[in-house]
């Protein structure tokens, strides 16, 4: 007997949808789903596989009165009304385990490419122009990164950098000292990143006290130019000040891979002339939020989301 239909509406590994046919479940694949439509597909199920493309608000949860679970590929729990699924006995599952590797393998490679100017030559390179001087780049050894959020892909960040002999400081709201890698320095607030770091790298959760958090006060308050790495959510920065910093010098490059808005196309006018202007300086390298997305990684979350939902 079925267990009764899951909507798969992301982009899964057999190794999920296998696994849970093996486990009596049916499997509705919707991956272009849209949200407008998503009710309708969504009525007569139990489960439901989601990424960023639907938004489980009160309402679509509403649609679902079968529903008993949700699992998130990714770690952005965001995109769910944690809250009142849980006040209606739904349980929510997230997936960060399975593409932090890949998300601090990532913020390994943008950085290196950024500050030892692979990407801006090698494009010269294709123009016929071969520059040396011109594209003396700078080494890691030495400088000081701020990491902002120590969850999975903060650890595995720090991981990535640990035989590059650079000094890290962490500062994470909800961690304590005693719980951190001796290789890093925890700090209690800002301050020491302010004042010490060469480059700041965020791995936060998208929150309310996370929005904006790269403002024109956390720019002014940075002490020496820096480069800013963004692999969590693009609404953590905000593009003007961003933009300003460039401008100014303060930030002497940036490395992002996701966006105030996404994708290009829900981009209003102004945050689309700002993505424009600044994905074309030579100091900032855009990509478009591929940081977490990986082939093993696409194994892992799925995986890991298995693991979660059948074992309840």
């Amino acid at each position: 007997m079925t267990k009764g239909k899951v909507l798969i509406a992301a982009p899964v590994h057999p190794v999920l949808t296998d696994g849970l046919t093996a486990e009596g479940y049916e499997c509705v694949i919707a991956e272009k789903i849209q949200q407008s439509t998503a009710p309708a597909l969504l009525h007569d199920c139990v489960g439901v596989i989601t990424s960023t493309r639907l938004q489980l608000d009160k309402a679509l949860i509403d649609s679902a009165p079968h529903l008993q679970w949700i699992g998130r590929m990714g770690s952005g729990m965001e995109v769910i009304d944690t809250v009142y699924a849980a006040e209606k006995g739904i349980a929510c599952y997230s997936s960060p385990e399975g593409n932090s590797n890949a998300v601090g393998e990532f913020a390994l490679g943008i950085l290196l490419s950024l500050i030892r100017k692979i990407g801006v030559s090698s494009r010269e390179v294709e123009q016929g122009i071969w520059l040396r001087e011109e594209n003396r780049g700078i080494e890691l050894e030495g400088k000081t990164i701020g990491i902002i959020g120590y969850g999975h892909t903060g650890k595995a960040f720090v991981k990535k950098l640990s035989g590059f002999d650079v000094n890290i400081l962490v500062y994470d709201k909800y961690i304590e000292a005693s719980t951190t890698d001796p290789q890093v320095t925890v700090c209690p607030d800002l301050t020491r990143i302010y004042n010490e770091a060469d480059i700041v790298s965020f791995h936060v959760p998208l929150q309310n006290d996370t929005v904006y958090y790269v403002n024109e006060k956390f720019i002014h308050s940075m002490t020496r130019g820096f480069i800013l790495l963004n692999t969590s959510r693009g609404i953590v920065v905000n593009t003007k000040d961003l933009w300003n910093g460039l401008l100014s010098g303060k930030i002497r490059g940036a490395c992002l891979d996701v966006w105030e808005q996404e994708p290009i196309e829900k981009m209003d006018a102004e945050i689309r002339n700002l993505l424009s202007q600044i994905s074309s300086l030579p100091q900032v390298i855009v990509t478009p939020h591929i940081a977490g997305y990986s082939v093993e990684a696409l194994y892992k979350m799925s995986k890991t989301l298995y693991i979660k939902i059948t074992n309840g």
